[in-house]
């Protein structure tokens, strides 16, 4: 498993809240568990203590991303560095049971959490994820959907860093939007044209009388 991945448990988390839309799918055992995907063993250590712990470290994670989108790269690492400091990790070499071809293990990092709770474990690895992601690309690099009212967080792996929604969707919504803006203005602006030469010739009809 590659460090990189780790940093999309910070996404997924985020994610669960829409603030804007007041909408929060954060709310019971079963949806903290679907955060941890096909890592099953720490799902199963949640309890329904976890969904109220979950929403709090999700809030420090927004505010990490919300720092960084408003440009403020200090306070954006000195965020994410005390979440770095409450749920620390320990990295490992691991190879599971996966082989290459010669039948040797593919080895990778792994960052084994020693948490007290499933909030710990998985707020340490997601906190040391969007670490490895904030310090190889940039702080720049992570962003919140500027087609409002999304706001979903994510990580811009263009190479141009030219990210600027979540997703397809929000993308091609946010060009719609703009589009038809666009539209409205020109329209505006042709009404008016038209009010000024309808005016300036009521004007020279006056004066010819």
């Amino acid at each position: 498993m590659e460090l990189a991945y780790y940093s999309d448990y910070a996404v997924r988390l985020v994610n669960t809240e829409e603030p804007l839309r007041a909408k929060d799918s954060l709310t019971s055992v079963e949806a903290v568990r679907d955060l941890f995907g096909n890592n099953q063993e720490a799902a199963r250590r949640t309890t329904d203590a976890d969904v109220t712990r979950f929403r709090s470290v999700r809030g420090r994670l927004r505010a990490v991303f919300e720092a960084a989108d408003g440009g403020d790269e200090t306070l954006s690492v000195n965020l994410l560095n005390s979440l770095l400091l409450e749920f620390p990790v320990s990295p490992q070499i691991s190879g599971h049971n996966h082989r290459d071809e010669d039948g040797r293990p593919l080895w990778h990092m792994h960052l084994a959490d020693h948490p007290s709770n499933a909030t710990a474990g998985y707020a340490a690895i997601a906190a040391m994820g969007l670490a490895f992601h904030l310090t190889e690309y940039g702080v720049d690099r992570l962003g919140l959907c500027e087609a409002a009212p999304c706001r979903n967080a994510y990580l811009d792996t263009s190479t141009n860093r030219s990210r600027r929604y979540c997703s397809d969707r929000c993308a091609t919504r946010a060009n719609v939007a703009a589009y038809r803006a666009r539209k409205r203005l020109e329209a505006d602006r042709s009404e008016s044209t038209g009010r000024a030469a309808d005016s300036a010739q009521r004007t020279a009809a006056k004066g010819e009388r």
